[in-house]
């Protein structure tokens, strides 16, 4: 495949290694911006590790395409190297303050015809946009975890997002294989702004003295979901959500969005979720 972008990543957590080899696997240069050589390196092994396991389950490149794929990403600590991208996904901690400053320092290095995308949870769109002098070619793309498996992005556009950007980052999605669903912006969009107030309840049950594995049980037998509340917090990252939970309350004053303090124990205790072998599950 031709590349169509010169993309950018900034953040090497989960989602920016997932979102980076979605890009590499369809055709497309790819440099990951990232301070910390830890956090990098953890991606580059999550990336080699996802990719073995799509080639023995068959549902990935061949055997053979694997290094191409990894030789496709460049990673970098420098913002500056950017500087030729054309389509730039920022993936960094659920924090307001640290996503303006990305978004400040990425209308300095870019080209003014890059486009710009906010892979956040919960964060309006328009306010991250306000950080740069583009507000028209900014617009967010919620990937769910995990990316490399996931077929559709939630897709976020502001009032001042062109029609252009949104046509291009509809076509960007289309050549990773993903289907992109527009909706407005707002906090939380739609999947959070229902979901966490879901996993929310559903940890204050757990509080309440019903175990996990029946909240869940319940939800994946009876209403036929994948994976019930506790289990999709768990992959998504307990530390994710309670810091999305704490976006949602103080954007919209809306106290259901608590942390539950189970959760914030958890979260204080290293029990992240899939990520880190414990969560509301166990995870050998």
């Amino acid at each position: 495949m031709t590349a169509q972008h010169q993309v950018g990543v900034v953040g090497a957590g989960t989602m920016g290694a997932g979102i980076a080899q979605c890009a590499a696997a369809a055709g497309m240069p790819v440099i990951v911006i990232d301070p910390d050589p830890a956090a990098a390196e953890r991606a580059r092994r999550s990336i080699r590790a996802s990719l073995r396991s799509s080639v023995l389950l068959g549902r990935g490149p061949r055997p053979g395409e694997v290094a191409e794929i990894i030789e496709r990403i460049r990673w970098s600590q420098h913002v500056e190297d950017l500087g030729d991208a054309t389509f730039v996904i920022e993936s960094v901690t659920e924090r307001v303050q640290l996503k303006h400053g990305v978004f400040a320092e990425l209308d300095r290095v870019c080209q003014p015809s890059a486009v710009f995308a906010s892979g956040t949870s919960a964060i309006p769109i328009a306010d991250l946009a306000a950080r740069t002098g583009r507000p028209e070619r900014m617009l967010g793309l919620h990937f769910m975890n995990p990316a490399p498996l996931t077929e559709a992005v939630e897709v976020i556009t502001t009032a001042q997002t062109a029609p252009d950007t949104l046509t291009i980052a509809l076509d960007f999605l289309g050549a990773l294989g993903k289907r992109g669903i527009v909706v407005g912006d707002g906090p939380g969009f739609v999947v959070n702004r229902v979901l966490m107030l879901a996993i929310a309840e559903a940890v204050a049950i757990t509080e309440s003295g019903t175990d996990a594995a029946t909240v869940d049980a319940l939800f994946e037998g009876c209403l036929g979901h994948r994976m019930g509340p506790l289990r999709t917090a768990d992959l998504i990252g307990l530390d994710n959500v309670a810091d999305t939970l704490a976006v949602l309350r103080g954007a919209t004053g809306d106290g259901r969005y608590r942390v539950p303090d189970s959760l914030a124990a958890l979260v204080r205790d290293g029990h992240l979720g899939r990520k880190s072998g414990r969560g509301f599950h166990a995870y050998p």
